[in-house]
């Protein structure tokens, strides 16, 4: 059984038997990789540290595509980490 989720900055699959957040998009680019419940939640808790931080953040896709997040992308990232977080429970 798997779950959809079509976030404002990430968008994928929730696989329940593998108990993994596969994403497949983040922002405007297709991606392919996992998200693991403690991947999602030190993501979730380095942004909240972060989200007002005037120059925004940014993270990486592939561990080399840098990709800038605004202050507000990070709210909205921080709301779509709260839906997968709700479904690893």
């Amino acid at each position: 059984m798997s779950n959809t989720l079509q976030g404002s900055i990430i968008s994928g699959v929730y696989d329940v038997e593998a108990s993994a957040f596969e994403i497949h998009k983040v922002k405007n680019f297709n991606t392919q990789s996992v998200l693991n419940k403690v991947q999602c939640e030190n993501l979730y808790r380095y942004l909240s540290l972060h989200e007002d931080d005037e120059d925004g953040q940014i993270i990486t896709l592939y561990d080399q595509m840098p990709l800038m997040l605004t202050r507000q992308e990070i709210c909205s990232l921080k709301k779509d980490l709260e839906q997968i977080k709700k479904l690893y429970q």
